[in-house]
């Protein structure tokens, strides 16, 4: 099988869990790698993370040019329009890549799931159809195209699931961060919704607050 290629981060000692998180569009794997130090793990933390890198694919909304990204937008704003299929496709790589943790030892309920933006788009939607339990989807910055195709896996619907989002966000509008939280609560989902004071990105706060889930959530 050609998985997609990732930036694999190990931990000092023998992994007993995964991380799986996907960057935003025109981006790559390393860019949420940067931030691991920032996270202050424990030194002695179990915890492999992996950053894969989306296929490049022509966006429409960037003139038809080529870069990295998980599927091509169509149209902006709220109501935005896109490539389900290739939404799908990459949700399905994704799945590859959790399946290849459980194939190295790593329990799926110690594998968590995380995006941004778009990354976070198809996070949603490989986490949540998901057919084992995983330890947690972590959602930043983002949205939930596929609400009203996905089936959600029993084995998924509760899961720990983190949103987060700027409230002064231009991109990914808040409003359509807090249309996921209700398609979420809709569908039995339990998703705890945050905001900080910030544009599309991340920020220390927020940072501090991942860092503080994930130790709960995976038990560091």
């Amino acid at each position: 099988m050609t998985y997609l290629s990732c930036v694999e981060v190990e931990p000092k000692v023998e992994a007993t869990a995964a991380v799986i998180w996907l960057h935003g569009l025109g981006s790559n794997g390393h860019d949420f790698e940067a931030i691991l130090p920032e996270l202050n793990l424990p030194l002695d933390a179990p915890v492999r993370f992996i950053f894969p890198h989306s296929p490049s694919l022509a966006v429409t909304i960037n003139g038809g040019i080529v870069m990295p990204a998980w599927y091509d937008i169509l149209e902006m704003g709220a109501g935005r329009k896109l490539n389900t299929e290739q939404l799908l496709d990459s949700a399905r790589r994704v799945t590859d890549l959790i399946e290849r943790e459980m194939e190295r030892d790593i329990d799926s309920e110690r594998i968590l799931v995380a995006g941004f933006s778009q990354g976070g788009a198809v996070a949603y939607h490989a986490a949540l159809s998901f057919q084992h339990k995983l330890a947690g989807l972590l959602a930043l910055s983002t949205y939930f195209p596929t609400s009203d195709i996905i089936t959600i896996s029993e084995a998924n619907r509760h899961i720990p699931l983190e949103v987060m989002h700027g409230s002064y966000d231009p991109v990914v509008l808040p409003t359509m961060g807090e249309d996921a939280v209700s398609d979420l609560l809709a569908a039995g989902c339990k998703p705890n919704w945050r905001t900080y004071p910030m544009e599309h990105q991340v920020c220390m706060p927020q940072i501090r607050d991942i860092s503080a889930w994930l130790q709960d959530i995976l038990k560091l």
